[in-house]
């Protein structure tokens, strides 16, 4: 039988950084952005610390947390894993604006 693990799923923004180094939402080309979903995998690197840490998916696409909630062993598979958390944050500015797109 093969070995549980903690599933979590991370609701977050794709960001990318400004010529200052600052992390800002990556926009859709009408001006607005949308939030997606991941998973912890198997194979996820990294500890959780909070919401607005960034973190890489399979593709290498950085995203900051949103919203973070448990997801039952058996339903993961709804969701698309990610690679690894990172120690990097975003502002909380930036994380109050993503915010504003949760239900």
């Amino acid at each position: 039988m093969k070995a549980k693990y903690e599933v979590n799923q991370y609701i977050g923004v794709p960001v990318q950084a400004n010529a200052s180094g600052t992390y800002e939402i990556k926009r859709e080309p009408d001006g607005d952005f949308k939030l997606h979903s991941w998973r912890t995998g198997r194979h996820s690197k990294g500890k959780f610390t909070g919401v607005g840490q960034i973190f890489l998916t399979e593709n290498h696409l950085k995203v900051a947390v949103v919203a973070v909630s448990p997801v039952a062993y058996k339903e993961r598979h709804n969701f698309t894993p990610m690679q690894r958390l990172t120690s990097e944050r975003v502002s909380d500015e930036l994380l109050q604006i993503a915010q504003t797109h949760l239900n």
